[in-house]
């Protein structure tokens, strides 16, 4: 076990490190885009659940407006009011996500695993540590993220979470790339 948790951490600042390189350019004109076109920060930092309920700062290029609550987007009654001009561009494209890598890199985040949750998401939260799912590094990606991402119950959500904890390989979560490249490609799941 302490091996396949070696090759996974490897697997992950090896390709988080490669990323990075390819996507510098894009997340430098993400930046500016964003600082140019609203007020305030590029980054949005957040409250979120990791391993063993542990609580980590994780940063996203910011795609709501400054005085948007911290909620998840499924609470806000008009989601779409609260993005700035090119928020809804970069949650379609996940461009708004990259800066993760970086939360990857910290030991923060794998690159697949559960969604890290908001810490105020107490139901989400409580059923993960019913199932054993709290102990799961969070990803960038996972199996919830590529069977439906925002279009999922949370039970539904915490099923396929509990699957990938029972499935993991590097092999499948080179699938799960693969399908999240793919549904990035086509806009899949994603709530706008």
């Amino acid at each position: 076990f302490d091996l396949r948790i070696s090759m996974k951490r490897s697997f992950d600042l090896f390709f988080s490190v490669l990323l990075l390189l390819f996507f510098a350019i894009p997340m430098i004109l993400v930046f500016i885009c964003i600082r140019l076109t609203s007020k305030g920060p590029a980054l949005n930092w957040s409250d979120r659940v990791s391993k063993d309920n542990k609580i980590f700062k994780m940063p996203k290029f910011r795609s709501m407006l400054i005085d948007t609550p911290h909620v998840p987007t499924r609470h806000l009654n008009n989601p779409n009011s609260h993005l700035t001009p090119i928020g809804g561009f970069l949650r379609r494209s996940s461009l708004d996500e990259l800066p993760q890598l970086f939360s990857v890199l910290k030991g923060d985040l794998s690159l697949v695993g559960p969604r890290p949750v908001l810490s105020c998401e107490e139901d989400l939260i409580s059923l993960r540590i019913k199932k054993g799912v709290n102990k799961l590094t969070p990803g960038i990606t996972g199996w919830a993220q590529v069977n439906g991402r925002d279009e999922l119950s949370i039970s539904d959500k915490v099923t396929l979470d509990l699957e990938y904890l029972n499935r993991q390989s590097i092999w499948f979560d080179l699938k799960i790339l693969f399908l999240t490249f793919n549904n990035v490609v086509r806009g899949a799941g994603i709530s706008h």
